[in-house]
């Protein structure tokens, strides 16, 4: 496979509707731009990402879990087909699965997630929610290594958003997807450009250890 030269491949998961993938790919095509998405993955036949991909003119494949014993045999055949593209970086954008320890140890390094919190505050599902119920002032998103441990892995790259008066569920939501479609690309390139590096438990950036995620200014004047 020829990739534009400078640029390193790059594997997208998804689940969804892939709008982090396409922020991925619209910076990828930028110049400068150290990766190029070499390929979209997707457990699900009907998500709307897979069509959204298309257009893009990247190649996509759908691995269903349907007919694998379990998770580990899935995870097994999604990882042997990841591998095939030879990535430098597998991006995780609205994949909902959680990865087996054998997944995540094969490509240890280089997967990055996303997550719609401020890590390591809210965990897991449901973060819009969560945040809003306990009145917190502030929301926003994480980029982070993924880890045998879920949303654990270190945090490389994060922005911040005024939770509103009156804030909806999914105004929330839209406002901290509009920094995700941001800082994902830039950890992703970072990742890619060989500047950015998991070493053990701990992400290093320029062969310095990252004391501190990277960081946005708050988003509140020009988000939706």
């Amino acid at each position: 496979m020829t990739d534009p030269a400078g640029t390193r491949p790059v594997v997208v998961l998804i689940s969804g509707r892939g709008s982090n993938m396409e922020a991925i790919v619209a910076h990828s095509r930028q110049a400068g731009s150290c990766c190029t998405v070499r390929a979209v993955l997707c457990d699900r036949p009907a998500a709307p990402g897979l069509d959204r991909a298309r257009v893009l003119g990247i190649p996509v494949d759908c691995v269903s879990p349907r007919g694998f014993a379990d998770r580990e045999s899935y995870d097994l055949a999604l990882a042997d087909r990841v591998a095939q593209f030879e990535p430098a970086v597998v991006a995780l954008a609205g994949f909902m699965r959680i990865l087996s320890p054998a997944f995540v140890r094969r490509f240890a390094g280089r997967l990055l997630n996303v997550h719609p919190s401020l890590l390591p505050k809210y965990r897991g599902l449901d973060t819009h929610r969560r945040v809003l119920a306990a009145g917190d002032a502030e929301h926003g998103a994480s980029v982070h290594f993924v880890t045998e441990e879920l949303d654990a892995g270190p945090v490389v790259y994060q922005a911040r958003v005024a939770v509103r008066p009156g804030d909806s569920v999914d105004a929330l939501s839209a406002r901290v997807q509009s920094v995700e479609h941001i800082i994902y690309p830039r950890a992703v390139d970072l990742l890619a450009s060989g500047r950015l590096e998991l070493r053990g438990e701990h992400a290093y950036l320029d062969d310095a250890p990252l004391a501190e995620p990277l960081t946005i200014p708050q988003m509140e004047a020009t988000a939706p």
